[in-house]
C-alpha cells in the first residue's frame, strides 16, 4: 500500500481543505444570488449552481467558525450538492474563481443556518464525493445485496463482505492520479479496483442509498503510514469504523479481518 501514499496525499489535499489565497472581489466579478440553493438545508446540505462561461477553476468554500472545507465545482453540471457536516450552527458559503496560481477572487457568498435536527441527516445525502443518485449500478447492487436483511448491521455487513471480496487496490491509478480526483462508485464496480478514496466512496454510496447514515472519513490510521480514507457507519445507535481498503488487502493476503475497527487506531481530519 505504501506506493500510493504520496500521490494520494496530493490528490486529496484540495478536497481535504487546503485553503486558496482569496483576493478582494473584482468589480466585474459578481454572481446571481440564485447560485446558492438552500432547499436541501433540512437534510444538512446545500447545492451550488454556477454555469458561467469560464474555463477557470471554480471552488466552493464552506466554513463554520475555524472549520473549512473546499471543493472544486464542476461548472459543466447543472448543480452539485455539498454537506454541512460540522454540526448545527451558522455556515458561510463562498464561491471563488481562480485568477492565477493558487489565488482566487470571491464572486459570491452567503450564510446558512443548520438546525440541530439535521446533523445526522447530512450523512444520507448524495453529495459530490458520495454521489449515490448518479450511481445506478452501485445502488442496484446494494439493493440486491441487502434484500431480505432485517437490520442495518446485517445490510452493512453484506455490502462490506462484497466490497472486501471483490475490489482490489489499484496501484496503477495511485501512480497516475492527479491533484483533483473524485471517485465514481459505478466505475469502481466495473474495474473492481480502486484507491482508498474509491473504497470509502463506494461504501458510502451503497449504504446511503439503503438509508444507512455513513461518513466518508479522511485522516490517519496505524494500519497505513500516510493519509487514508475509510468509513464510519451508524449502527446500533453509535458510529462504527469500517475500513474496506485495509480489510480487502488483508483478506486477499489470507489474513483475518474484522468488520468494525478499533477507533483508537484512527485519527480523523476530514469528514464527508
Amino acid at each position: 500500500m505504501r506506493k500510493w501514499i504520496l500521490k494520494l496525499t496530493l490528490a486529496m489535499s484540495l478536497t481535504a481543505g487546503l485553503l486558496p489565497t482569496v483576493a478582494a472581489p473584482a468589480s466585474a466579478a459578481s454572481a446571481d444570488a440564485a447560485w446558492l440553493d438552500t432547499s436541501y438545508l433540512s437534510q444538512g446540505a446545500i447545492a451550488v449552481s454556477y454555469s458561467a462561461n469560464t474555463t477557470k477553476r471554480v471552488k466552493v468554500m464552506i466554513a463554520k467558525a475555524s472549520t473549512v472545507y473546499t471543493y472544486d465545482l464542476n461548472t459543466s453540471k447543472k448543480s452539485e450538492t455539498f454537506p454541512l457536516q460540522s454540526g448545527a450552527g451558522s455556515y458561510e458559503v463562498t464561491l471563488l474563481e481562480n485568477t492565477s496560481g493558487t489565488s482566487y477572487k470571491k464572486i459570491g457568498s452567503g450564510s446558512v443556518e443548520l438546525d440541530s435536527g439535521s446533523e445526522n441527516n447530512v450523512f444520507l445525502n448524495s453529495v459530490q464525493n458520495v454521489n449515490w443518485k448518479d450511481a445506478k449500478n452501485a445502488t442496484a447492487l446494494a439493493a440486491k445485496l441487502t434484500a431480505g436483511k432485517k437490520t442495518d448491521k446485517e445490510k452493512a455487513q453484506a455490502i462490506y463482505n462484497y466490497v472486501v471480496s471483490n475490489v482490489k487496490y489499484d496501484f496503477d491509478l495511485a501512480k497516475t492520479v492527479g491533484t483533483v480526483y473524485l471517485p465514481s462508485a459505478d466505475a469502481t464496480l466495473v474495474s473492481k479496483k480502486g484507491i482508498c478514496y474509491d473504497y470509502a466512496s463506494l461504501m458510502g454510496v451503497m449504504l446511503r442509498s439503503q438509508g444507512i447514515p455513513t461518513k466518508l472519513v479522511m485522516g490517519n490510521t496505524t494500519y497505513v503510514k500516510e493519509y487514508h480514507a475509510w468509513n464510519e457507519i451508524y449502527l446500533d445507535g453509535k458510529w462504527s469504523i469500517v475500513d474496506t481498503t485495509v480489510d480487502a488487502a488483508y483478506k486477499q493476503a489470507g489474513k483475518s479481518i474484522s468488520f468494525v475497527k478499533d477507533a483508537s487506531q484512527y485519527s480523523v481530519q476530514k469528514v464527508y
